[in-house]
């Protein structure tokens, strides 16, 4: 597409006019084009929390603490030795929960 650099340039006043104009007209053209969704089928799909899992089954394996790591005695979470900050009466805390 060329463009012709003669032609007057449009102000910042001029713009704002126009991207006024151009985004009510894009309202009105949004709310013609409305979906109806039915509450009802939406409220089926969702998950509540809680909910009963009872039948459920998780397969994970665990994996015991290796002799290089410790655990948090602030987050509980497991971490490598390079994670130590300190450790003061027998717990260990790791470098986050130090900070």
């Amino acid at each position: 597409m060329a463009t012709d650099y003669d032609s007057p340039r449009k102000t910042d006043d001029d713009l704002g006019e126009d991207s006024l104009q151009e985004l009510q007209a894009r309202r009105t053209d949004k709310s013609s084009g409305s979906i109806d969704i039915d509450e009802t089928d939406l409220a089926e799909s969702l998950e509540l929390p809680g909910a009963d899992l009872s039948n459920e089954e998780l397969s994970l394996r665990v994996i015991p603490r290796q002799a290089d790591e410790f655990t948090c005695a602030r987050c509980f979470l497991v971490h490598h030795r390079s994670q130590l900050a300190s450790e003061k009466n027998g717990q260990q805390v790791c470098r986050e929960c130090a900070a």
